[in-house]
């Protein structure tokens, strides 16, 4: 039974291949894409995620930190802890406001004071937003005591851009265009597999092979998955090379976490061709799934800014995950809660849509 089983995989693997057409949309069409996106796409991002650390007795950072989230353009975090990195670092905040340790107004009393601003950087978009509005709101803050002359001259402002120091929206947005790839391949070739066979009419010979259900279902998804982590390698490579994003986390993030994105986007271009009869069916389906999955996984606009209803929709969407994993490890070094948290939620979903997919094929034989 293994070595039909193999023999299915072999097969299944020799006809993707076979067709440089098929060649050519697995392996040159990432790198193109990669390329066009990562250098047409950029963002305008508002609502930032604002921490602030100060004393708990000093009037004038109060009122400071209260005049920006009055804006309306900073939404308040929770100040945890006492170290002000591990809030971006673990994406809680985007922005972190440090005043003076003995207080911003006993710094003014003396003559002048300084606040530093912590900015995540990882989104260039924002963190320019993010400057501009932190310095167009101290600029107004406090007035001086004479009341002459411009307000808030007597503050200066700290500005430590984290994770992208030159704020190039290219290391944003590639780390998403690698996920938004990975989908399309896997999700498209998947579904259109065994709509393929159902419309040559080979789908009878496979069913009368020796081969269980979940044999089969194997032998039509286990071909696509190494593909799959195939595309992740290369566009990885590619977005390494064309665009220097970095990668500071460990390899074995990006590999788990690219194994668990995978088998999740290869089940649901399961899931998809069990409901469809033919290839036009299965690329109309994929596209129907597609075009949401990319709109709301934060790849060009963030998730917290999307009105409630359209967000909870979000929280079902796997590339959402992948681009918060991919994202997070590349550019921040990969903080355990958002890895641990994320790989978990991807593969439930792999388990439920897998399961899902297995129940609606033996429907299809019965």
């Amino acid at each position: 039974m293994k070595t039909v089983l193999m023999a299915f995989l072999r097969k299944e693997l020799s006809q993707a291949l076979r067709d440089p057409r098929m060649r050519v949309l697995l392996f040159v069409m990432p790198v193109i894409q990669m390329a066009v996106f990562g250098y047409a796409i950029s963002t305008e991002i508002r609502g930032i995620r604002l921490a602030a650390f100060h004393a708990p007795n000093d009037a004038t950072s109060r009122r400071l930190v209260d005049r920006f989230f009055a804006s309306g353009w900073f939404l308040p975090v929770p100040a945890e802890g006492g170290d002000p990195f591990s809030l971006i670092q673990a994406g809680k905040a985007d922005a972190v406001l440090v005043a003076p340790e003995h207080g911003l107004t006993r710094s003014l009393g003396r003559g002048a004071g300084e606040v530093q601003l912590l900015v995540d950087a990882a989104n260039a978009a924002k963190a320019r937003a993010v400057e501009a509005y932190a310095r167009s709101i101290i600029a107004a803050a406090v007035p001086r005591p004479s009341g002459t002359g411009p307000a808030g001259q007597g503050i200066a402002l700290d500005v430590r851009v984290l994770y992208n120091p030159a704020m190039e929206s290219s290391v944003f947005m590639v780390p998403g265009v690698m996920g938004m790839i990975v989908c399309l391949v896997t999700i498209v070739l998947t579904s259109m597999s065994l709509a393929r066979e159902k419309e040559t009419g080979t789908f009878e010979t496979i069913i009368a092979a020796p081969l269980s259900v979940g044999e089969i279902l194997l032998g039509k998804t286990v071909p696509f998955i190494l593909l799959g982590l195939a595309d992740c390698c290369l566009v990885l490579l590619a977005g390494t090379l064309l665009f220097s994003v970095p990668s500071r986390g460990p390899l074995w993030m990006l590999a788990v976490a690219s194994a668990a994105f995978v088998v999740t986007t290869v089940s649901v271009g399961t899931l998809i061709s069990t409901v469809s009869r033919n290839q036009q069916q299965a690329m109309l389906g994929s596209f129907m799934f597609l075009f949401p999955a990319n709109l709301l996984s934060g790849i060009m606009f963030p998730v917290e800014n999307m009105p409630p209803a359209v967000r909870w929709a979000a929280y079902f969407d796997p590339l959402k995950y992948f681009v918060t994993l991919v994202r997070n490890i590349m550019l921040k070094g990969g903080d355990p809660w958002v890895f641990v948290s994320n790989v978990a939620v991807l593969a439930l979903m792999a388990v439920l849509t897998a399961a899902l997919s297995y129940r609606r094929f033996r429907r299809t034989l019965e």
